[in-house]
Order: C-alpha cells, then sequence, then structure tokens
C-alpha cells in the first residue's frame, strides 16, 4: 500500500492529516527524536512536537529520553485494532442505556445535519441497515455526478431486497433508470423535465433524509413519525398522478 494510502487510512481511522503524517513517520523512523521524525514527515520541528504528543495522549506513540535528548517510537500498529475494539465493547456495553436516552426522545422530531459526501455515505449505510422499502425523489443526473460510488448503495439495496419507488425528472439517464427497474427492485415515473431542482430525498420508517446537490453538498436527515407520514402522503400523491408509462 502506498505511502499516501497509508495515510488517508490513518485519517479514516480518526487522525487529523498531520497526525497521520507524524504518526507514519515515526513508524519510519522506528525510534528516533523530534528532529528526525520531523524531517521524515516534511514538517517543522515544533509542529512534529505538538503533534507528537497528542499522539503521546492517544497512545499512539511512545517517549522515553536518552542523554536527555527525547525520542518517540510509535506503538505497534496492532495498538490501533486493539483500541477501536475495546472503544466497540465499551460502546456495546452501555447500548442499552443509549437506547432508553434515545427512545425517550422519540416524541419529539429529531434533525441531524451531515457536510459533504462522507455524510452523504453514513445516510446510505444507514437506509441499507434500516429500511425495508424506500420512496424516492431524485435529479438522476446529479446523483450520479456527485456520488461517485452510488452504484455500490445500489448493488447492496438490491442484495438487501429492498424495494424503491422513485419519480425522477424525465431525461435521457432517467429513462434509462426506468428501463432497467426492474433487475433492481426499482420502479420510477417520471415528471416533466422542465420542473429544476437539483437534489434528493428517501423516506423509510419514520425518516426522511435530503440531500442537496448544489456548491456547498450537505444533508439533512429528520426523524419523525408525523412529519414522514406526511411527506409519504404527498409522495403517494404524486405518484397516483403520474402516468406509470
Amino acid at each position: 500500500m502506498a505511502e499516501l494510502d497509508l495515510e488517508r487510512t490513518l485519517i479514516d481511522y480518526g487522525l487529523r492529516p498531520k497526525q497521520a503524517k507524524v504518526y507514519l513517520a515515526t513508524l519510519q523512523v522506528g525510534s528516533g527524536p523530534i528532529l528526525k521524525i520531523a524531517q521524515q514527515a516534511g514538517l517543522a520541528r515544533s509542529t512534529t512536537e505538538i503533534v507528537l504528543n497528542t499522539l503521546l495522549d492517544k497512545g499512539l506513540v511512545s517517549s522515553f529520553k536518552k542523554k536527555r535528548v527525547r525520542y518517540f517510537s510509535a506503538d505497534d500498529p496492532h495498538t490501533i485494532i486493539g483500541s477501536l475494539k475495546e472503544k466497540t465493547t465499551i460502546m456495546e456495553r452501555a447500548l442499552p442505556k443509549f437506547m432508553a436516552v434515545y427512545g425517550s426522545s422519540k416524541s419529539r422530531p429529531t434533525v441531524r445535519f451531515y457536510e459533504g459526501k462522507p455524510g452523504m455515505k453514513i445516510i446510505l449505510e444507514e437506509i441499507l441497515n434500516e429500511a425495508k422499502s424506500l420512496l424516492s425523489f431524485a435529479s438522476v443526473e446529479d446523483l450520479f455526478a456527485t456520488l461517485e460510488n452510488y452504484p455500490d448503495f445500489v448493488k447492496k439495496r438490491v442484495e438487501l431486497k429492498i424495494p424503491v419507488r422513485v419519480i425522477l425528472r424525465d431525461s435521457p439517464k432517467a429513462r434509462e433508470r426506468k428501463v432497467l427497474g426492474p433487475q433492481h427492485l426499482r420502479e420510477v415515473r417520471l415528471i416533466p423535465e422542465h420542473y429544476d431542482y437539483h437534489g434528493l430525498f428517501y423516506i423509510w420508517n419514520d425518516k426522511i433524509a435530503m440531500f442537496s446537490f448544489g456548491e456547498d453538498l450537505s444533508a439533512i436527515l429528520i426523524e419523525s413519525q408525523e412529519l414522514s407520514q406526511m411527506q409519504r402522503a404527498s409522495f403517494n400523491f404524486m405518484w397516483d398522478s403520474l402516468e406509470p408509462k
């Protein structure tokens, strides 16, 4: 795996870019003073020292003194896996209590905001984990242009046997989705192309997810039985008003 891929893996794990760079540099050096690690990382000595101390707090590096010079060494990468497993175990033990608190707030809507493609991916994963069926209103060109990995979501949805009814703005791509619909557990109806919008929403269970594909990619997830029922009724009215062919 290339060095940049390793840095990306560390960032996905939860480290900041400079933390990932310094941890990887420390791993490559093996054991060395701050200056040597800074040179390996391509960062200033002062910056490297600050970052090393944060990694020390996270338990990812260790420190010792040799002839009054402070040395750092990276802990075994297995430490990261062990830390993740330990955190998962702690959360699993506390899950019933968290769910009790979560359930007590169900009488009022909850709203979550997400930014960028990673946030949208979180919502798509939530759909795959929870939905038995889906309703969707979308701009298919914007969807595929923005979320390059969207076909992976479709593939997993089909594997999980989650059917979807979707209303799309008429276009060659939308008609293609309609033709391919049966093999993707998807039923499509079209609205005239002069209805201009850039985004999509999903409805499942008691949840509504709305994606904005404008300059600032963002998404909102609302959980409310009343609001989802209202949105579902609006969708079904549009669906029943459109010709199936």
